[in-house]
């Protein structure tokens, strides 16, 4: 998000390996977000209470996907699958930092 306070959604978003993409991702696990929901345009204060909520839904699994159900933990799967590989394809490196 940086210094401007809008996001820009995380089809936008470093590949959509960011931080705030992983929010977006574990609320589409948890059902707290439909998985076309991409928070384009969401302030950071909403963002912010996305955040709040996912890290609810994740305490009783000791925010380990391991953990999760069955359906939670295939849903988590599949969805992390595939934003890595579209990031690759899109040429991210899990080596370099984007930040340095």
């Amino acid at each position: 998000m940086r210094n401007n306070r809008i996001y820009v959604g995380i089809q936008n978003d470093n590949f959509g390996i960011s931080p705030t993409a992983n929010i977006i991702r574990d609320a589409w696990v948890f059902g707290l977000l439909p998985e076309s929901e991409t928070c384009e345009g969401w302030s950071l204060d909403r963002i912010d209470a996305l955040y709040d909520k996912v890290t609810a839904a994740w305490g009783p699994y000791g925010h380990l996907a391991s953990r999760l159900p069955d359906e939670l933990r295939e849903r988590h799967a599949r969805l992390y699958e595939q934003a890595i590989r579209h990031a690759r394809e899109q040429g991210w490196d899990p080596g370099i930092d984007e930040e340095e």
